[in-house]
C-alpha cells in the first residue's frame, strides 16, 4: 500500500511543490513541538514551584544578557518563553482541531441532508446557512462565548472555557462545510449509482452515508485545511481580547495577550516570538491547504 502511495499521481504532485514539502514539515515540527511538549520543553512553564521572579525579563540567548538555559528569554513571571510557546501552540492546535472536527460534523450533516432532500427542506437550511454568512466568524463566536458566561456559574468559567471555546469556534464555522458539501450533493444524488441504489430500496440515510459522502470528500479537505488556520486566528483572537482561555491554560493568543503589555518597554520578545509562532503555523498550514485544493482539482492536472 506504501509503494502504490508512492508511485500516485498525489505524492509526485507534493514531491514537485517545493512549497507544499517546506510547508508539510514546518507544519510536522509544530505540531510535534507541541504534542511532545511535557517531554522536550526545557522548562515546565506552569510549575509554580521552578518559577522565580528572578529570571523575569531575561533576554534572548543572541542578547547580551541573555541565557543558554532560555533561548528565547523569560517573561515577567519567570516562565521560559520557549517552553510557554511549545505548551501554547499544543492547547491552540487542539482547540483549533476540534472545533473543525464539530463544524466539519454539523456541516457535513445538514449539506446532505439539504442536497438530497432538495424542496423546501433546501430553501430553509440554506436560508439558515446565508444568515450566518453575513455575520464575521469571531462575531458569533464572541456572542456564543458571552451567552455561555452569562448563562454558566461564574466557578465553571474556567474549567469548561475550552469546551465553550471550541463550540464557538466550531458553530462559525459550518456553514461552509454545509454549503460546499449540498453543492456536490446536488450534482452527485442525479449520478446512476445513486439511482440503483434508489430502485432496489436502499434507505436515504444509508444512500447519504454510504454512497454520496465518500464521492463529497474531496473538497471538504482542502476546507478542513484551510479553515484550521482560521480557527486557529479565531482562538488567538478570542484569547487576545481576554475571553478565551484563562491564564492557567494559556494558548499563544493569551502569551500574545501578556507580552503585548510589556511590547513598548523594551521586553519585545514575550510577545513576538509567539506571534511569530502562530503565524508561522496558520500560513503553512494554509499553504498546505492551497496545494491541496489544486492537486485534488482535475481540471489542473
Amino acid at each position: 500500500m506504501l509503494a502504490r502511495f508512492i508511485d500516485s499521481d498525489f505524492f509526485y504532485s507534493f514531491r514537485r511543490s517545493p512549497v507544499a514539502v517546506i510547508s508539510f514539515l514546518v507544519v510536522l515540527i509544530c505540531v510535534t513541538a507541541a504534542v511532545l511538549a511535557p517531554w522536550i520543553a526545557p522548562h515546565n512553564p506552569f510549575d509554580l514551584a521552578s518559577l522565580s521572579l528572578m529570571d523575569s525579563f531575561k533576554p534572548p540567548v543572541f542578547e547580551a544578557d541573555g541565557e543558554m538555559a532560555h533561548i528565547l528569554g523569560t517573561d515577567d513571571q519567570g516562565r521560559d518563553v520557549l517552553s510557554g510557546i511549545m505548551y501554547g501552540a499544543r492547547i491552540s492546535l487542539l482547540v483549533g482541531v476540534l472545533a473543525i472536527a464539530f463544524a466539519l460534523v454539523v456541516g457535513v450533516t445538514i449539506g446532505l441532508i439539504a442536497g438530497y432532500a432538495g424542496g423546501a427542506i433546501d430553501s430553509l437550511l440554506m436560508r439558515i446557512t446565508d444568515v450566518q454568512l453575513t455575520f464575521p466568524s469571531i462575531l458569533i463566536a464572541l456572542l456564543v462565548d458571552g451567552i455561555a458566561r452569562a448563562a454558566l456559574p461564574r466557578d465553571l468559567h474556567d474549567r469548561i472555557q475550552i469546551y465553550v471555546l471550541v463550540f464557538a469556534i466550531g458553530i462559525a464555522r459550518w456553514p461552509q462545510f454545509a454549503r460546499t458539501v449540498r453543492g456536490s450533493t446536488l450534482v452527485e444524488r442525479g449520478r446512476e449509482y445513486v439511482m440503483a441504489a434508489r430502485v432496489i430500496g436502499i434507505p436515504r440515510p444509508r444512500i447519504m452515508i454510504s454512497h454520496i459522502l465518500p464521492n463529497v470528500l474531496g473538497p471538504v479537505l482542502v476546507i478542513v485545511t484551510l479553515n484550521l488556520g482560521l480557527a486557529m486566528l479565531d482562538e488567538a483572537t478570542l484569547s487576545f481580547l481576554g475571553v478565551g482561555l484563562p491564564p492557567t491554560q494559556p494558548s499563544l493568543g493569551t502569551l500574545i495577550r501578556i507580552g503585548n503589555d510589556f511590547l513598548f518597554s523594551g521586553e519585545w520578545w514575550v510577545t513576538i516570538f509567539p506571534g511569530l509562532t502562530l503565524a508561522i503555523m496558520v500560513l503553512s498550514v494554509n499553504l498546505l491547504g492551497d496545494w491541496l485544493r489544486d492537486a485534488l482539482n482535475p481540471r489542473l492536472r
